[in-house]
């Protein structure tokens, strides 16, 4: 059953990618970049991730040129942003929370893609953990910022659990309970982020340990 046969999914999927547009135009703004130069990262933020996804899987055309409306989307969010954060400053916590909401959403669709074209679960889990962190990466390579994922961050951990519970889901629960699979791997993505960030929890990092100089 594909996911966007559940309405719910596909708005979510819609609210996600303006989140992501909104993210990225708000990493462009503190690098001072132009009108364009905001529209060009709020767009590899919000299509990045799955349009890797669909190149990597050779599923051509990608998705959205199949379904350009998520261009317009995305464009008509970047310059919107653009216009109110002159005059207003985005709540912080509330783009957390519907980053992590976006997060969760991407990765399950990264996920069922995979499984609709009879991948093997491991590779299931890899795209859709791909397709929720990748635009992320692109915008902060673009932003000139060390990727949020190659820092201690939990990020790229959340969905890779949620990639995880999706796909064992998928494999033990009958299909017609894809609704209940997606709805459970999004909520562990998203508890695992919004934790991350209330309690501060970090991945540990690889240190070298310092050798006392030769005397």
């Amino acid at each position: 059953m594909a996911l966007f046969e559940i309405p719910f999914i596909y708005y979510l999927d819609i609210f996600g990618t303006i989140v992501f547009a909104i993210t990225g135009v708000l990493a462009a703004s503190e690098k001072r970049l132009d009108l364009f130069g905001m529209i060009v990262v709020g767009v590899v933020t919000s299509i990045g991730g799955g349009t890797i996804r669909d190149l990597i899987l050779g599923r051509a055309p990608v998705f959205w040129i199949v379904e350009p409306c998520y261009i317009w989307i995305i464009v008509i969010t970047c310059v919107l942003t653009f216009i109110v954060a002159r005059f207003y400053t985005f709540p912080r916590r509330a783009l957390l929370f519907s980053d992590a909401v976006g997060l969760g959403v991407f990765t399950v669709i990264g996920a069922q893609v995979a499984l609709n074209l009879d991948h093997p679960p491991v590779i299931a889990i890899t795209m859709g953990m791909m397709t929720g962190v990748f635009g992320g990466v692109i915008r902060d390579v673009l932003t000139n910022e060390i990727p949020v994922i190659f820092q201690k961050e939990i990020y790229a951990t959340a969905a890779l659990v949620g990639a995880l519970v999706f796909v064992n889901l998928s494999w033990f629960v009958p299909q017609s309970s894809a609704s209940f699979n997606a709805v459970m791997a999004m909520s562990f993505v998203i508890v695992i982020r919004i934790a991350a960030i209330r309690w501060e929890l970090q991945l540990p990092v690889f240190l070298l340990s310092k050798r006392p100089d030769k005397e």
